[in-house]
Order: structure tokens, then sequence, then C-alpha cells
């Protein structure tokens, strides 16, 4: 498998000028942890993570004060890099702009090697510098459960033909799952994401089921999660 067979293509973005508090709010209505940072034209920026919002003077989160003697030997380069990021009021300002990246062809092997040695949680997919989509841990734990015991180089030339079919068959409708919530392993649809209705659900299984070559379809599509009001 490849980024490309696993990504998130529909990927929330915030813009190097948006204020930090809106950004917030993005990732707190969205139950996201992290967002990519593109300029209007879509290429990368940097990347932007709830690490970054952690210690802000409005929350009174901001860090410690450190002893004087720490505070004489810090470089006043960090020191200055702290206060941005505690007190600047623009995305473009506390994301972090050394981003680490993958293309569209690149192994999922590799790119469980880099969150692990990063220790990061997710990796922007480029080409050519502009954002094409994203690969999570969460992206790459669904490509698991959906592995077979066995897979050889032909059968997965098969599942990629007949995942390109399920794919054509669902774009035609509104209420198909996107593109990363549909892996094909050894001939078996497996559809992931989030539906509205039992009837969505069931759509999109006939759908997958109706093309030619697949074995069976297994379907791990859920329902929202509904945070009750305080």
């Amino acid at each position: 498998m490849r980024a490309l067979d696993v990504m998130t293509r529909t990927v929330i973005t915030v813009n190097p000028e948006t204020p930090v508090r809106e950004a917030a709010r993005v990732f707190a209505e969205n139950h996201i942890s992290g967002a990519p940072v593109v300029d209007d034209e879509g290429r990368l920026l940097g990347m932007l993570t709830e690490g970054d919002l952690l210690h802000r003077t409005e929350t009174g989160t901001q860090a410690r004060r450190r002893s004087w003697w720490l505070e004489f030997f810090a470089s006043t380069r960090d020191l200055a890099a702290t206060y941005i990021k505690e007190n600047a009021r623009l995305v473009k300002d506390v994301m972090t702009a050394k981003v680490i990246s993958v293309q569209e062809t690149t192994p999922v092997s590799e790119i469980a090697d880099l969150l692990e040695r990063h220790r990061i949680k997710r990796v922007p997919v480029v080409y050519d510098g502009e954002l094409l989509g994203i690969v999570s841990r969460a992206n790459l734990v669904k490509a698991l459960a959906s592995v077979p015991k066995e897979v050889t180089s032909a059968a997965s030339d098969v599942d990629e033909t007949i995942r390109e079919a399920v794919l054509r068959e669902l774009g035609a409708h509104r209420w198909a799952a996107p593109a990363e919530n549909v892996i094909v392993n050894g001939g078996t649809v497996y559809l992931w994401g989030v539906v509205t209705s039992v009837e969505q659900a069931r759509a999109m299984c006939i759908a997958a089921e109706n093309v030619p070559g697949v074995k069976g379809v297994e379907d791990h599509t859920d329902f929202p999660v509904v945070i009750p009001a305080m």
C-alpha cells in the first residue's frame, strides 16, 4: 500500500493569517488535533498542532518562569521563540514551519517509520509543494485492519482495479464515502467513515457489492459521536 491508497483527501486546513483563537475553534469543532497550514494556492507552508497551542497567555498555561540561572544561560533565541508561541496572534507565528512530508507513492511502511521516529501523529502528502492529502495514525490502523493474511503483488493489482471501479460507482452519488474510507484487499471491500443513516451505509455496501470482482463487503462505518450539552 502507498500513501495515495490510505490518505485522507478532504483535509481541514488553516491559513497563515488565521488568528490563533480561530484556529483553536476549528480544532474544537472538528475534533482534530492538527491541521496543515496552506496559502491561498493550496501550497503547504507548515503544520499547526495542539502542541503549538498548549502554552498560551489567554488560558494562563504559559510555561513557568525559569529560575534566574536558567534564564541567564538560555539563548535569547530560545527566550524569544517561547514568547512568540505564548503571545502571537496569528497562525504563521506559532506553526511548525519545518514539515515532514511524503509523496503519493511513499509506501505505508515508510510512513509508519516516520510517524514513530519523529513522534508525530500525521504527515501531509505533497506533490510539487501542493497539499494533496494527509496520512494519520488512524489511517494506518484502518489499513492494518483491512489486510488479509497473505497478499501477492498480482492480487494487489487486482485490488487496485476493483477499488478504482468501486470509487467510480460511489463517486456518482452524494451519499458516498470519501475515497480514503474505501480499502480493498483480497477482493474484499472495507468501508470506513461516518454515516448519517442506516440507509446511507447500506447503499454504499450495495454499490460495492455490484462491482465485478468484489468477493465481499465489510461495513465498518459508524454514526457520529454526539457530545451531550453540559
